[in-house]
């Protein structure tokens, strides 16, 4: 952390209240970690094991520190979600990448910390666009302080990640600044959907390239570039980063209308509930528009009014059962399998495999 992002945090407001318990250090945070599945080898690995998850603690307490505020009102708002949990897979691809280089930069940490506080504050603002109770299994923000408060807490955590942001420099500003353009634009794709003409599977891929893929990929970029790497290692992780954000967010997406509860506190079937087109209904629709009695039998109950509980199991078991979500999982894998192709031009070692690793890992969950 600098000295001028301090004094202007200072000023902002920005310091642990004056009840609060002092902050857990480096050690006892990472004696708590667990990575998340599909880093195994990470685990495995003798040196590239503790170095990963002591930069991991390191990246925690940067979090910590950086959405902390003297107010307790915004410090309560701004840890409600950080506090709840979470895989933080975004900093650790910063930190993985960073080991193609000297991850021992301090820069390679406060890039890290920057990508989830990017990814935290777009979760309070989609849990107000979706109306959506739980997150990480607490209650959503909007929930307890109501939307106004949730939004502006989400802001804040945006201007947190600012302000880590531009003391790495101008390129990692502008980088920051364009994924921030396309998680937005993705969102609004999404909300007013596809233009007249335009093949819904299509506008569909695209806005999770923008909402997801994005922010993967500027986290692998951050990794390389702040820690030294061979430039020619920033393009892999770009298209990695994108390619493997489509295919976690597939794989969220068929969870949602056919698994069971999913671990950020959703229910199956909530998508289907709100009209949310996602991949599998997108080809369902494309199946029955092109004659399939089956799938247009199961459309029946999907366009029913599915406010109540048991109308909306229906639904969900109608379509997990259907032939549409086995094709759903194929796309994902072939994302996933994309991603790892994208791989090859990194060097052989623990790094490489543990990309490809979580590749597989994302479309081999089914709850």
């Amino acid at each position: 952390m600098t000295e001028s992002a301090d004094s202007r945090w200072t000023h902002a407001g920005h310091g642990r209240p004056e009840s609060s318990e002092p902050p857990p250090t480096t050690t006892a945070i990472a004696a708590g970690m667990q990575l998340p599945a599909g880093f195994a080898a990470i685990a495995e690995d003798a040196e590239l094991g503790p170095a990963i998850t002591t930069s991991m603690a390191r990246v925690e307490r940067v979090l910590r520190e950086a959405i902390s505020n003297s107010d307790p009102l915004a410090d309560a708002t701004s840890k409600h979600l950080m506090e709840a949990g979470g895989k933080r897979i975004r900093p650790l691809l910063t930190i993985l990448a960073a080991h193609l280089g000297d991850s021992e930069r301090a820069e390679v940490l406060q890039a890290a910390a920057v990508v989830e506080l990017t990814h935290l504050a777009t979760l309070y603002h989609d849990d107000v666009m979706d109306s959506a109770p739980y997150r990480r299994g607490a209650p959503t923000a909007h929930e307890v302080w109501g939307n106004t408060v949730a939004i502006l807490a989400g802001d804040l955590i945006f201007a947190r990640a600012s302000i880590l942001v531009s003391d790495l420099g101008g390129r990692a500003l502008s980088i920051q600044a364009r994924t921030f353009e396309r998680l937005c634009l993705g969102q609004l794709h999404e909300t007013v959907g596809p233009r007249d003409g335009e093949d819904p599977l299509q506008h569909y891929i695209s806005v999770l390239s923008d909402k997801t893929g994005s922010l993967i990929a500027a986290a692998g970029q951050f990794g390389v570039i702040f820690s030294g790497a061979p430039s020619e290692y920033e393009s892999v992780l770009v298209d990695y980063g994108e390619k493997v954000g489509v295919a976690f967010q597939l794989a969220d997406d068929v969870i949602d209308v056919t698994g069971g509860k999913v671990t950020s506190g959703k229910i199956a079937g909530t998508d289907l509930r709100e009209g949310v087109p996602t991949l599998p209904v997108l080809l369902l629709r494309r199946a029955a528009a092109d004659g399939d009695a089956s799938a247009q039998r199961v459309l029946g109950f999907l366009d029913a009014d599915l406010s109540g509980d048991d109308a909306l199991a229906a639904a969900v078991g109608e379509i997990a059962s259907h032939p549409v979500t086995e094709q759903s999982w194929a796309v994902a894998r072939e994302w996933a399998d994309a991603a790892k192709s994208a791989l090859r031009p990194l060097p052989e070692g623990v790094v490489k495999d543990s990309l490809a690793a979580f590749a597989d890992a994302v479309v081999e969950r089914r709850a």
